[in-house]
């Protein structure tokens, strides 16, 4: 059973950076395509980004220009690079993982982390 733990999440001043990362255990991560969607208080949950078994990453375009997603297979590890933060970037956010790249672009991976939070102050 594959297991995501997300960490880096915490409170950052707005036009900040930050990096999350996913570790991946219970299963060889060069097989699952990884995806990073958030949840703010009382909106919908949100793609974010999400990247193929071989590398190919793809943005949700009101991030794209400021967030990059990354992948290292060695360290068995997703990664999520944020920068210039804003206000609007508070959330919850979540690793998730799947064999189908189609199921984590589409929000139904098989595989979610319990999220970590990032809270940007302005």
């Amino acid at each position: 059973q594959v297991q995501l733990v997300e960490s880096g999440g915490r409170l950052v001043q707005s036009g900040g950076s930050l990096t999350l990362s996913c570790a991946v255990s219970g299963g060889s991560m060069s097989d699952y395509a990884m995806g990073w969607f958030r949840q703010a208080p009382g909106k919908e949950r949100e793609y974010v980004a999400g990247i193929s078994w071989n590398g190919i990453p793809f943005h949700a375009k009101s991030v794209e220009d400021r967030f990059t997603i990354s992948r290292d297979d060695a360290k068995s590890t997703a990664f999520l690079r944020m920068n210039d933060l804003n206000s609007e970037d508070t959330a919850v956010y979540y690793c998730t993982a799947d064999e189908h790249l189609s199921a984590v672009l589409g929000g139904r991976a098989g595989f979610w982390g319990q999220g970590t939070q990032v809270t940007v102050s302005s």
